[in-house]
């Protein structure tokens, strides 16, 4: 079966925030929301990947949040000495915080006439997932998170050097393109490699649709000041699946064992060989896994 797919499309979900989305298959199949990470347009959800969540049952919508791709740009100032205090734990001004992306989401899915979904968020989008399942759990009918944490400083840490790599100023797209095969590199799954040339396609893609080192810098200061969710996630009731790669540099594994830890009954999947990304080798296995946790759901 060929999943039907939508043009990419715009809703309105904030003062100033327009998101582009696009969806794969029929209305009438279970709704499952696609939320990616810092910095990444939604074509970082292979279009092939969702055709395949479309064929096990599911209405997929993938979108831009707010400062990536074809979604709304932000205003706000970022500087290295806010970043720098923001990773230290103090205090700072933010354009928005996650809890303005989850609304974001969830305006999605009102536009779509949508009561609840499956969410399914990595990295960044697994904690606004979370954060989604914590304030409107009645907006939320499964949690896949991935390769994502529970915004306690004690678990899912990355190395300060890393920070530089996702806010590097790299000029023209051959330059973008160029940064983009360093970083996969140093966080991509070992396990699981892309080709350079697939990297250079997603990483063309990705400047195409709209770059921007201010606004990965807003999306950024919207992490590095996220509350600690530990206590709030004991209260999530819905199934949920919780998955890491063993081999993860950019949010430790133990990101993804306390977010577990803290969610009653969620189930998590550890994978040997995986780092920060979504390889094609995995598809199949995460596919079935997300329509398993999904089945939890139904009376």
């Amino acid at each position: 079966m060929v999943a039907t797919v939508s043009p990419e499309q715009f809703a309105h979900v904030a003062d100033g925030v327009d998101l582009c989305y696009q969806t794969f298959g029929s209305p009438d199949a279970d709704p499952l929301l696609l939320v990616m990470g810092l910095g990444g347009p939604m074509t970082w959800w292979d279009a092939r990947l969702c055709r395949m969540l479309a064929d096990e049952g599911f209405y997929v919508i993938r979108f831009d949040n707010r400062d990536v791709g074809r979604s709304s740009r932000v205003d706000g100032p970022v500087s290295w000495g806010r970043l720098t205090r923001a990773f230290l734990g103090l205090r700072v001004r933010t354009a928005y915080t996650l809890d303005d992306m989850a609304r974001d989401a969830l305006g999605l899915l009102d536009g779509l006439g949508i009561e609840a979904a499956h969410v399914w968020g990595v990295s960044m989008g697994g904690m606004i997932a979370q954060t989604m399942a914590v304030a409107h759990p009645e907006r939320v009918l499964t949690l896949t998170s991935m390769m994502s944490t529970t915004g306690a400083r004690s678990v899912g840490f990355q190395h300060p050097s890393l920070l530089p790599t996702f806010l590097s100023r790299s000029g023209d797209r051959d330059g973008y393109i160029e940064a983009s095969v360093r970083t996969w590199r140093i966080i991509g799954s070992p396990g699981y490699p892309a080709t350079e040339d697939d990297v250079r396609r997603r990483a063309a893609e990705t400047f195409d649709r709209g770059v921007s080192a201010a606004a990965t810098g807003r999306q950024m200061l919207a992490v590095l000041t996220q509350p600690n969710r530990t206590r709030d996630l004991g209260r999530v009731t819905v199934p949920t699946l919780v998955v890491h790669g063993l081999s993860d540099k950019m949010v430790h594994v133990s990101g993804g064992r306390a977010t577990s830890l803290a969610i009653p009954r969620s189930e998590l999947l550890l994978i040997d060989g995986l780092g920060h990304d979504i390889p094609e080798g995995l598809w199949p296995s995460l596919v079935r896994a997300v329509r398993r946790n999904a089945d939890r759901a139904r009376p």
